[in-house]
């Protein structure tokens, strides 16, 4: 694959304004706004760069598979640690930093953004750029390769990605409690002062799973402290992995999926419908037909936010609609990136 042909063809639509798509394996087409333009497949630019496991630094190109680069990091005993949802096996790196999610480990680790060490991008002019670098010591134009986590795609390519890897932890247990969802809360609240291997939790119908993560030792203790039922390694598993790639029952819902961010100690929201807690109490999943104006009201009130993550009216606004300073913010980045407007257009906000 010639990235100049990309470069010719960002020039050609930018001369005309004509709006480009930029897809990887598709599995996250679900997400944001509208799919507008002419298709620009990036699977064609793929392969793993270098990797460097005592750097802890991987770089690979964007269409390269998320299952390739995590089987090459398994091997060395490593892993990415903000544990990211594929939603597939087509899914790419490109989308995964473009899309922006991080999976149950978040937590404990971290957002993805806060594991992207440097990318390199083609903008709206066909430009190839570079920021931040192939190891964790250079932070060089840091905010910028932060800035492509969760853009889904609408500033540039992202080219090329490096992240940060971490070790694979060396014992890991799920343990299962039956508790309301506002003594889950709180439990949540009080583990999390505390220095336990948690690193990561779901709540819901009555259920909280929590997963201990590190030395054996570190995590027999805090299983010793936290109580509740010991679940089968191999269940565990397949739980985690239900709710990182949402193929467990929870999401098997015909009602829209919001994805609410609030304080972690935040009262249960007792809005209509289904949620699922995750991320200590930070992260509140609603699988309701409550209308948008009721689900954002009731995020506001408690200090977040909520995106319609999947299914629904999308005519309501997918993401929480911007302020005025913000929009303004966003209207001059992506001027600055994409001064033509081709990219991934009202992917994320209609005006954009």
């Amino acid at each position: 694959m010639d990235l100049n042909d990309w470069s010719q063809r960002i020039r050609t639509c930018a001369a005309s304004k004509r709006p480009l798509r930029l897809r990887g394996g598709g599995t996250k087409d679900f997400y944001g706004q509208a799919l507008e333009g002419e298709l620009l497949d990036t699977r064609g630019h793929s392969g793993i760069v270098a990797y460097e496991p005592s750097e802890l630094v991987i770089t690979a190109r964007c269409g390269t598979r998320l299952a390739e680069i995590e089987a090459a990091m398994r091997e060395r005993g490593q892993m990415l640690a903000f544990e990211p949802p594929h939603f597939g096996g087509d899914a790419s790196l490109g989308g995964m930093v473009a899309a922006g999610i991080s999976g149950p480990r978040r937590q404990a680790a971290g957002a993805l953004r806060d594991f992207v060490l440097g990318v390199k991008i083609m903008d709206g002019r066909g430009g190839v750029l570079s920021f931040g670098g192939q190891v964790m010591k250079n932070v060089a134009g840091y905010d910028v390769s932060r800035l492509m986590a969760g853009s889904l795609g609408t500033l540039a390519i992202i080219l090329e990605a490096s992240l940060k890897a971490l070790p694979v932890p060396m014992a890991e247990t799920t343990l299962k409690l039956e508790l309301p969802e506002d003594k889950a809360i709180e439990a949540l609240n009080k583990w999390g002062g505390r220095p336990l291997p948690i690193s990561a939790s779901a709540w819901t119908g009555g259920e909280l799973r929590v997963r201990l993560s590190g030395a054996a030792a570190a995590v027999a203790a805090a299983r010793e402290k936290i109580g509740g039922e010991l679940v089968d390694r191999a269940q565990g598993e397949r739980f985690w992995a239900g709710i990182r790639e949402q193929t467990d029952p929870f999401f098997r819902n015909d009602a829209p999926l919001w994805r609410i961010s609030v304080p972690s100690a935040a009262p249960p929201l007792k809005l209509p419908g289904e949620p699922l807690i995750e991320w200590g109490g930070a992260l509140r999943w609603l699988c309701s037909q409550a209308d948008a104006r009721t689900v954002r009201e009731a995020a506001k009130r408690a200090g977040g936010h909520a995106t319609l993550f999947r299914g629904g009216d999308k005519s309501v606004g997918v993401f929480q609609p911007l302020s005025p300073a913000l929009m303004k913010i966003h209207r001059e980045l992506k001027r600055e990136f994409d001064p033509h407007g081709i990219f991934n257009r009202g992917r994320m906000y209609p005006e954009l």
